[in-house]
């Protein structure tokens, strides 16, 4: 297992070219990826990615939204640096030719399904041989579906599969400052970090392929818990006539103090920019927590693990969503569902 810190772009570039050296299918070859998945995340980490990548590579892009692919080239197009583009009309032909192919999908079905049509009929190893292959997917999806995919990868010979779920949101895809959580033999980390590094700052090697979906998960099922303990608390305190910025202030330098206390407090006015200081948009959508909520919870019962307050949690994050002010809102509105605070 090992932490990275950032690594300056001149060293992420030499290194791939060194490691193309060692798979490309022929010398002098230049680079094609595949990128498949340009949701709220995915565009922004693929334009991360081809702004980084040498102009003599190619990065084939697809999406089932065919605005977000033809918004995707036309604002590449007029840049001087990065890697050509091309619109892949399927993901079969994002992945076809490519030496990596980078997926960030929503749901474990779609994985499976792109997945699928990848990998059946084998893929052609004309321009790449397939033992050479690196799919790196980025999706949080349960670490079940995760080793399943990487098994059809793996049984069938057309390539390595790891996992590398991100920590950051919108605002780190689009900064480039994501952590990502990697899921990954010893022997391919070298391989993958450098990539993962165009589109964050810190790659975590978690384990074993799964692994990296495993601690997103743990992580994730924590931050849902705080954010309602934070929630309660807030709520707590000023039915009790604290004033919220006080409390808000004495949490975070006592005990309490947690991501959600300091940094996406859910009361307006106690922390400057976050999402309940704009009626809660942008951020976590509440729907994503609740996903991954339900996901952290099928993947403790896959392993045998107790977890006490999650039919609680589950409960909130379903109740709150399906009200018509807090749907489509960051996750922290579950204090507008708890205090039954009125929409402004």
């Amino acid at each position: 297992m090992r932490s990275n810190v950032r690594i300056s772009a001149p060293l992420v570039r030499s290194m791939l070219y060194a490691q193309r050296r060692s798979f490309s299918a022929s010398v002098g070859r230049q680079a094609n990826y595949g990128f498949i998945g340009l949701g709220q995340m995915g565009y922004n980490m693929a334009r991360n990615l081809q702004a980084k990548l040498p102009s003599s590579d190619t990065i084939r892009i697809y999406d089932i939204n065919s605005e977000s692919t033809k918004r995707f080239a036309d604002e590449t197009k007029a840049l001087s640096s990065g890697a050509a583009v091309e619109i892949a009309s399927s993901v079969r032909e994002a992945a076809e030719d490519s030496e990596t192919t980078i997926t960030v999908l929503p749901e474990p079905t779609h994985v499976t399904n792109v997945f699928g049509q990848i990998l059946k009929p084998p893929l052609s190893e004309a321009s790449v041989a397939n033992p050479d292959r690196l799919f790196i997917d980025c999706s949080t999806i349960d670490p079940t579906t995760s080793k399943e995919v990487a098994n059809a990868v793996h049984t069938t010979q057309q390539g390595r599969f790891v996992d590398a779920p991100m920590s950051g949101g919108v605002v780190g895809a689009t900064a480039g400052t994501l952590t990502f959580m990697l899921g990954s033999p010893d022997n391919m980390v070298s391989r993958v970090e450098p990539l993962l590094m165009m589109m964050g700052k810190k790659v975590i090697h978690c384990g074993t392929q799964g692994a990296g979906l495993s601690a997103k998960l743990a992580n994730n099922y924590l931050l849902a818990i705080n954010n309602i303990a934070t929630a309660e608390a807030m709520n707590l305190g000023m039915k009790w006539g604290l004033d919220p910025k006080v409390l808000g202030n004495l949490i975070n330098i006592s005990t309490g103090k947690c991501w959600p206390s300091e940094i996406n407090n859910p009361v307006e006015g106690v922390v400057e920019g976050s999402p309940a200081s704009r009626d809660y948009t942008g951020g976590f959508g509440i729907a994503l927590m609740k996903k991954d909520l339900g996901l952290a919870i099928k993947a403790a019962a896959e392993a045998g693990a107790r977890l006490e307050l999650s039919d609680k949690a589950r409960q909130v994050y379903e109740e709150a969503e399906q009200r018509e002010d807090c749907k489509g809102r960051d996750f922290s509105v579950v204090y507008r569902y708890i205090s039954s605070a009125e929409s402004k």
